[in-house]
């Protein structure tokens, strides 16, 4: 199945490095992906092409009319609408899954000030990369897109690499090397140089599990850590430990 994803922006142009580069690029000629970039100013009816305007009410900064981006949406067709704005729910792996099952998603880049409140009741969800701001949804979608078209089953050419990535599975990566042995009195840990793969497994998924509970305790409290877990977990601390005593 090749999936469909719409972009509504006002810039683009913006998104023509994206889609030519990398893997990204590459799943786009094999049409592993169908992009189309919609420009929202093609929806206005005045000799200015006006998409924005100034809030009712005052405020500072201006805001994006509702008439040409709902009739950009509805040229779109059907498909899953998405406006992405910092008001929306976080965007997470979990979610990339969903909608990498989706056959069309649209998304709706946002700018300037926002959008007009009336807009949301043309979209089915709202999405945000996080708490911090950006001039706009541009970046964001191109965040929604690496996200979902890398879970295509073709798009990597490895179904192992995707599972073992950061929050594939809950938690962050193992630490990972590659040559030389030795970067400036730097080594490899001897365990990835024994050949012994039952060793490399045990190692790799203890140091995931150290990696999520120091750097990301808010995702290992949902774990729920069977008796092998808690004794690779213990392993990779007391190495840990070792490592950088107090």
């Amino acid at each position: 199945m090749t999936q469909t994803i719409k972009i509504l922006t006002l810039f683009p142009e913006v998104f023509d490095s994206f889609l030519g580069a990398g893997l990204l690029g590459k799943a786009v000629e094999r049409s592993v992906v169908r992009v189309e970039r919609i420009d929202i100013r093609a929806f206005t009816s005045d000799v200015h092409r006006t998409v924005d305007d100034a809030p009712y009410g005052g405020g500072a900064g201006m805001l994006m009319k509702a008439e040409p981006a709902v009739e950009a949406l509805e040229s779109a067709g059907e498909g899953t609408r998405i406006l992405l704005t910092p008001r929306g729910e976080p965007f997470t792996q979990e979610l990339a899954r969903t909608l990498a099952g989706r056959d069309t998603l649209i998304l709706l880049c946002g700018r300037y000030e926002g959008i007009d409140e009336r807009v949301r009741r043309f979209v089915d969800m709202e999405l945000s990369l996080g708490d911090f701001v950006l001039h706009g949804g541009e970046v964001a979608a191109m965040a929604v897109i690496e996200s979902v078209v890398r879970l295509a089953p073709t798009f990597l050419g490895n179904e192992a690499s995707l599972c073992e990535e950061s929050h594939a599975a809950g938690l962050l990566e193992y630490p990972q090397y590659t040559r030389p042995p030795s970067f400036r009195g730097l080594q490899v840990p001897e365990v990835l140089l024994s050949g012994n793969h039952e060793r490399i497994r045990r190692w790799r998924r203890g140091q995931a599990l150290l990696a999520t509970k120091t750097k990301r305790p808010d995702l290992f409290e949902k774990l729920e850590l069977g008796d092998e877990d808690r004794e690779l977990l213990d392993e990779a601390e007391m190495e840990a430990a070792a490592k950088d005593p107090p």
